[in-house]
């Protein structure tokens, strides 16, 4: 790789880059030598950025946004430093509400003593209706890129809440929150004293603040928060230290950074991603009590991306899965939405619940077992009947087809043109793709292997048939091509390799409603993948099954009807699915596309 161009993304940076691309993409980057600096600045734009926001959903008065953002202007606006601008709003707060003097406090302060007070901050009238309004003005302050760096995003009250409603403090239980940050699950718990609370963290700012949450809220109260400033992963000797504590927990919930990833000081055997969050839950939940109950918040992407199997493994495998809740809100800046997962230790249910909103489901823990990489998918007892009934017929897959990429040009704006002149041809995106079809193309292309970024073979554009599949899709979408066409990488090509099965008869199946309805439920991927397509099965079927599929296929392409309810039914038949089956399969697919 370029190092000029490497030499400008921070460290943590790197070693995420080197994991999440693959040796081919660098490979052509370095054989093309081109633009690599703006293509890995354009990917660590967020890890780069100087950039203050709000996290308006860590608020809860959003009248108070205006009076915050004065607030985080004056700071910035006069170049105050920030850890003494959040230490003189502690004092400020701590003022108002006439702790100063408290001798538990001054003992806290002591920690503190060579940051300076500024006056200017000592006059201001802060909001009194946040749970944490220095956390909130501490993120505001923060800038993005180290932000996304550190993973570091604050939960909102009414998740918290919802995460530790059911924690039971009245026979002096204890809670940890490993990466506590500001404290919201330490004020969010209901404890009944402070010193059931434990909380961990490596900012040393947001640990102040959490101090300072603390004694607020429990003022009444002559204590020293138990607040340690340590990276949680990397001390093993932390629980021996007398200073500290020597216990295991009743409860521990969090929310830990997401997307760092571990450095070469981290080994857990059961991690193989070395993904942060899935370290922070393997090791809390060694230090979980026997009867204890556990509780992650984690991005949506952990309940069916491949490189998170690892963490789902380990949950099957030691834990009891107790429930897992679906949140529709996203972080600030962040397009991932997240889900809470609940475990205890003890291992004994097949089962677990499923939180939506309002809605509460039972589901069977051996349903995550029917994918290779344990997706999370939320099988009901029919579903789980068909999907089984389908794979006990499938006596084939997809794994000794061949697979080829779409063209990465690495420059669609220069190198795809509208007009067909001399000397190129058509090139068909994504967009062309529609069921058995293809649309007619829109773009045309000068075809020189060297200019390309990335480019398979030939024999796969040039085949005399293959099959071309959106990869960006919520549903399978594969059309049948037989003109040696060019297909930009927003498209897939296969070339199916069934015992029995034509590539049209193969373009059937894969088009049916029963797949569809086999990928949405197995997978739940917004992406077609073509790990998860090689898991799906193929039954054995006769040469003139062959024949009549093939027939079916052939009069879609040579009429265009659009009607395809006879391969729909002649599929759900070989699976000798019953009437309510297909209904229910018909019905749940109406729902989820119209």
């Amino acid at each position: 790789m370029n190092e000029n161009a490497l030499s400008k993304i921070d460290n943590n940076f790197k070693k995420s880059l080197s994991l999440k691309i693959s040796s081919a993409t660098k490979n052509n980057w370095k054989k093309l030598n081109s633009k690599i600096e703006n293509k890995l600045t354009s990917r660590a734009n967020k890890t780069l950025s100087k950039k203050n926001f709000i996290p308006i959903e860590y608020i809860e008065n959003k009248e108070n946004i205006f009076k915050i953002q004065n607030i985080v202007d004056l700071i910035l606006q006069n170049n105050f430093d920030l850890q003494n601008s959040i230490f003189s709003l502690g004092i400020n707060l701590l003022t108002k509400n006439n702790l100063l003097q408290k001798e538990n406090v001054k003992k806290v302060l002591t920690d503190y003593s060579n940051n300076q007070i500024i006056e200017n901050l000592l006059k201001i009238n802060l909001p009194t209706d946040e749970h944490d309004i220095l956390g909130i003005i501490y993120q505001s302050l923060k800038k993005e890129g180290e932000k996304n760096i550190q993973g570091s995003y604050y939960t909102p009250l009414n998740v918290v809440l919802n995460m530790t409603k059911n924690f039971d403090f009245s026979n002096n239980q204890t809670f940890l929150d490993p990466c506590c940050g500001s404290g919201s699950f330490l004020l969010g718990v209901n404890a009944k004293n402070p010193n059931q609370l434990f909380g961990i963290d490596t900012d040393d700012v947001a640990i102040f603040i959490a101090k300072i949450n603390l004694l607020l809220k429990y003022s009444s109260f002559n204590f020293i928060p138990q607040i340690f400033s340590f990276n949680f992963l990397e001390e093993d000797s932390l629980f021996n230290q007398n200073f500290i504590f020597q216990k295991q927990f009743d409860y521990i919930a969090t929310n830990p950074p997401w997307g760092a990833v571990g450095n070469e000081n981290y080994f857990i055997k059961e991690i193989t991603s070395r993904e942060t969050f899935s370290y922070f839950f393997v090791k809390a939940f060694q230090i979980l009590k026997p009867s204890g109950t556990i509780r992650f918040l984690f991005p949506k992407s952990i309940l069916n991306v491949k490189v998170h199997k690892d963490i789902r493994e380990f949950i099957l495998d030691s834990c009891n899965l107790e429930s897992i809740s679906l949140y529709d809100e996203s972080f600030s800046q962040v397009t991932t939405t997240y889900v809470d997962i609940c475990c205890k230790k003890e291992k004994s249910k097949n089962y677990f619940y499923l939180f939506s909103g309002n809605e509460k489901n039972k589901l069977q823990t051996k349903s995550i077992y029917e994918t290779q990489n344990l997706v999370f998918n939320f099988l009901s007892n029919e579903e789980i009947s068909i999907i089984q009934k389908v794979k006990s017929l499938g006596k084939f897959n997809l794994k000794n087809s061949s697979w080829a990429l779409g063209i990465v040009t690495g420059d669609n704006k220069n190198k795809l043109l509208l007009d067909n002149i001399e000397g190129t041809e058509k090139i068909y995106t994504g967009k062309e793709i529609s069921p058995f079809i293809l649309k007619p193309a829109k773009n045309y292309i000068f075809y020189d292997r060297k200019n390309f970024q990335q480019v398979a073979k030939d024999e796969f554009y040039r085949a005399n048939e293959k099959l071309v599949y959106k990869f960006i899709s919520n549903k399978l979408t594969f059309a049948y091509d037989n003109s040696k066409s060019l297909f930009l990488n927003s498209a897939n090509i296969l070339i199916p390799n069934i015992p029995c099965m034509s590539i049209k008869t193969v373009l059937a199946f894969l088009n049916s409603s029963l797949y569809q309805f086999l990928y949405i439920k197995l997978f739940g991927e917004f992406k077609i993948l073509k790990g998860n397509l090689m898991e799906l099965p193929f039954p054995k079927i006769s040469e003139k099954q062959n024949k009549e599929l093939t027939f079916l296929v052939d009069q879609i392409l040579t009429t265009k009807n659009k009607n395809f309810e006879n391969i729909n039914d002649y599929i759900f038949n070989i699976f000798n699915l019953t009437e309510k089956e297909k209904n229910y399969i018909t019905e749940h697919l109406n729902g989820k596309f119209n």
